[in-house]
């Protein structure tokens, strides 16, 4: 086992240290102090905001903050600068090569945000495209940094607009003989693929931190059957790649038990609702209170609701509410307005005093945030501080999701910390379709948390497998010595959940046993981990990709897309045609799996058709 890695999943130490960064928040931090570490390197991303309808062209703000190795990847804090319109889609596959290398600059700027340029003395880093045939670096205005104070009594400084992401470089193939062990911590959330969706039905590419392949990968819904005792049961399945000779990939999938609506416990939902200024367009608010009358309708006759909001302070709308009141709950509902500043930190402690009384192992105690995420925490609470709180009420049982709202603003990363600190889901809305899926389906349906600190760790076999990569989880990684160390905070997975993880595998035997996948697990209130292995066997290494299932086919479409959009060094020779057809012949007329398919058209002539599809 190998004993170099570090353990990432503090992603609570370095990284949420960035929070304490971004303008707007009331903390104390020297800028220079995080200019630290070995081979540091601040990277800046590229985020045009999707025209959202009332916002003017965002201009956002840089944060920096220490970079330590996450396993097998780098993890940086970035923040999006000021980005070109759009260019307009170029849909012909056929181009002269000055088109393509012309296509190729332009998709590699608008895709990657590479740029040069220093803030606090340090170089931006470019990150080179999937889409450019060389390096590319485009000169981009700095951001400013700005010095903030962590005096009590200074007001804390207006938040500016911009989409906030935070980047993680891809991880990299590993030899087996020197690392046969990969280890990560399971994820739900789906907010990456909705966020870049987003991007993409507005006309123009996600910039590459908004995308998180597992985001992509978790948010399609897979036939795993269930487990037939325990809390879930793992689906390995492998097949050679379409896009690389003598390469495979190979699928781990886990499935959660099944609680229907009228076998869980009782639950208890706090909402609580962003009221600030910056809530006020109808992609927003309006649409957070349609949300939340639909997950009210979806619950039991157990169920309680209470209603807090935050702006300027905090007010309690609602006092816990039996769901079954739902003209009292629509009314308190209804009468929430937007207006003001956005004292996030003090909203939450709030809720959270409200949802510990009820919290306890017969009953579910939930915060449900409601916000774009643009926040100045609050007049004397730190993002640390805050995030510091919530880990103390997990502790008491209560569970937190994060549901986003809007564009022009919105704070990505500290909504993504804010559900992995709370044991908890980061979803992203952006229509009254995806809130009845999140709010019907995922939300309400997922209420029980049946398994808390699901750890998974892959044994490749080195006489088998001579190179691997794990593709996504890169801020889920988890150092293989702490695999078994109970101690180490994991992935949840709720009722009726699954998670599905891809490797790409370099084989030496393909017809051989590749290895053992293990997953470790406590109860929903246990605190010692049991652990369950699952060897993976010659027969679910199918001969073809075409012998493979339509799930398996699928989810490696999914996972390559996100793949190529991000920008990924393993992926730039990949094809989007491939892979749109590969999606295409996986769809079996599911609405979710179609429009996926319109998505890569979508990408396709955003790139340019020209890097991928014109070879």
């Amino acid at each position: 086992m190998s004993t170099s890695k570090p353990n990432p999943l503090s992603r609570w130490g370095g990284a949420a240290l960035a929070l304490s960064l971004v303008s707007g928040c009331s903390t104390s931090s020297n800028p220079a102090a995080v200019i630290q570490g070995k081979e540091v390197a601040r990277k800046q991303v590229l985020a045009e905001s999707p025209p959202p309808p009332p916002s003017p062209e965002p201009q956002q703000e840089f944060a920096a903050a220490p970079a330590p190795a996450a396993n097998k990847a780098e993890r940086r804090e970035v923040l999006a600068t000021r980005s070109p319109p759009p260019a307009k889609p170029r849909m012909d596959v056929e181009a002269t090569p000055a088109e393509v290398e012309a296509d190729a600059a332009d998709s590699a700027g608008r895709m990657s945000g590479a740029s040069s340029g220093a803030l606090g003395g340090t170089a931006i880093v470019p990150q080179a495209s999937v889409a450019a045939k060389m390096e590319m670096k485009r000169q981009a205005p700095a951001g400013r940094m700005k010095a903030i104070s962590g005096d009590k009594d200074l007001a804390p400084e207006p938040v500016s607009p911009g989409n906030t992401f935070a980047e993680h470089t891809p991880n990299a193939f590993t030899e087996t003989a020197a690392d046969r062990l990969s280890t990560f911590a399971v994820d739900v959330d789906t907010a990456s693929y909705t966020v870049a969706r987003r991007y993409l039905t507005q006309g123009s590419l996600p910039p590459g931190a908004a995308v998180r392949v597992e985001e992509f990968v978790n948010y399609f819904k897979y036939r795993y059957a269930p487990p037939e005792e325990g809390a879930f049961r793992v689906h390995l399945e492998g097949a050679p790649s379409p896009f690389s000779q003598g390469r495979h990939f190979v699928r781990v999938g886990i499935q959660g038990k099944v609680v229907s609506r009228s076998q869980r416990k009782p639950a208890h939902l706090v909402f609580l609702v962003d009221t600030s200024g910056s809530m006020s367009q109808p992609d927003k608010l309006p649409l957070a209170k349609e949300a939340m009358k639909i997950a009210v309708k979806n619950l039991n006759e157990n169920d309680t609701v209470a209603l807090v909001t935050y702006a300027g302070g905090t007010r309690d709308v609602l006092p816990p509410t039996a769901a079954t009141d739902l003209e009292r709950i629509y009314k308190a509902i209804d009468s929430l307005e937007s207006g003001g500043g956005t004292a996030m930190g003090s909203g939450m402690e709030l809720a959270y005093k409200h949802a510990v009384k009820k919290a306890s192992g017969r009953v579910v105690s939930r915060v449900v945030v409601l916000t774009d995420g643009d926040a100045n925490i609050g007049p004397n609470l730190s993002a640390d501080t805050m995030l510091r709180g919530i880990e103390g009420y997990v502790k008491e049982g209560v569970t937190l999701s994060t549901i986003g709202f809007g564009m022009g603003n919105y704070r990505d990363d500290l909504m993504e910390k804010l559900a992995d600190k709370g044991n908890g889901n980061c979803f992203y809305i952006d229509s009254h379709k995806e809130a009845r899926k999140v709010f019907e389906q995922q939300l309400t349906g997922t209420l029980e948390v049946i398994a808390k600190d699901v750890k998974v760790q892959v044994e490749f076999d080195p006489k088998v497998v001579r190179r691997y990569r794990l593709v996504g989880y890169e801020n889920r990684n988890i150092a293989d010595q702490d695999f078994r160390e109970d101690k180490v905070d994991a992935g949840e997975i709720g009722a009726g959940h699954s998670v599905t993880a891809l490797y790409e595998v370099e084989l030496t035997q393909p017809q051989a046993s590749l290895g053992t996948v293990r997953i470790r697990a406590k109860t929903p209130t246990g605190t010692e981990a049991a652990e369950q292995a699952f060897p993976f066997e010659p027969k679910m290494m199918r001969p073809s990709l075409d012998a493979a299932s339509a799930d398996f086919r699928f989810a490696l479409a999914v996972a390559a897309t996100a793949d190529v959009l991000r920008g990924s060094a393993s992926a730039k020779e990949w094809s989007l045609a491939t892979v749109q057809k590969l999606a295409e012949g996986a769809a079996e007329g599911q609405s979710d799996r179609v429009e996926f398919t319109r998505l890569v058209t979508q990408a396709r002539g955003l790139l340019g058709a020209t890097a991928h599809d014109a070879r």
